[in-house]
């Protein structure tokens, strides 16, 4: 089943990407901002945006909703407005670029969401291997990771045994204070940058997030 393009343009700018609809090999949806319509599509893989339809200086409320999708800022000289966008598009632009734009943006946006975790107030990002909290942020090691994920994952106390199996692969038999140093480190690290002692909270039950 083909991805979708769900389109905020003009109406002679909708046309035209209609025209060429066959050549992007998306489904597209237009959205009319006339009627109500209920955008919530899983297949929606990128949000386009042609900056002459914003008449001030952001964009409105309806494309606001979608953070969970990258949004294409199409932009001419004279009209650019500002948005939250991930990418910008100067225009005119030939089909191909456009079509390779979206490919892009697209990839990138999903590598992004794949590699950041949002916990409480805090991102995770596991390809840069930070915890990062407003313009703050820890480095933290590929196990303090791997460790982190396991406790937000569970949703539920972990004992010491379970993460030191799953985390580093020892018998359920095994010292545990590997677990305890750890999870010390981490700790202290967050309380060093951040001031907070409730990152990972622990109890007779075990470690959680």
């Amino acid at each position: 089943m083909k991805s979708k393009l769900l389109i905020f343009g003009s109406k002679n700018f909708n046309n035209l990407i209609n025209e060429v609809r066959e050549f992007l090999g998306y489904s597209l949806i237009f959205y009319d901002f006339s009627k109500k319509s209920s955008l919530l599509d899983p297949l929606i893989s990128t949000i386009i945006v042609e900056s002459s339809i914003l008449n001030k200086k952001e964009c409105p409320p309806i494309i606001k909703k979608f953070e969970n999708k990258p949004i294409l800022l199409l932009v001419t000289l004279d009209n650019y407005k500002e948005c939250n966008y991930n990418e910008k598009i100067l225009l005119p632009i030939s089909f191909f670029d456009f079509k390779n734009k979206i490919i892009k943006i697209s990839t990138a946006f999903k590598f992004s969401i794949n590699s950041t975790l949002k916990i409480k107030e805090y991102i995770l990002d596991k390809n840069e291997k930070k915890i990062k909290k407003d313009n703050i942020f820890i480095s933290i090691t590929e196990r303090e990771v791997h460790l982190i994920e396991l406790l937000y994952n569970q949703k539920k106390p972990l004992t010491k045994s379970y993460i030191l199996k799953k985390i580093w692969n020892y018998s359920e038999n095994a010292d545990t204070h590997t677990v305890e140093t750890h999870i010390y480190r981490l700790r202290k690290k967050i309380y060093a940058r951040f001031n907070d002692e409730k990152f990972i909270l622990s109890g007779d039950k075990g470690y959680i997030i």
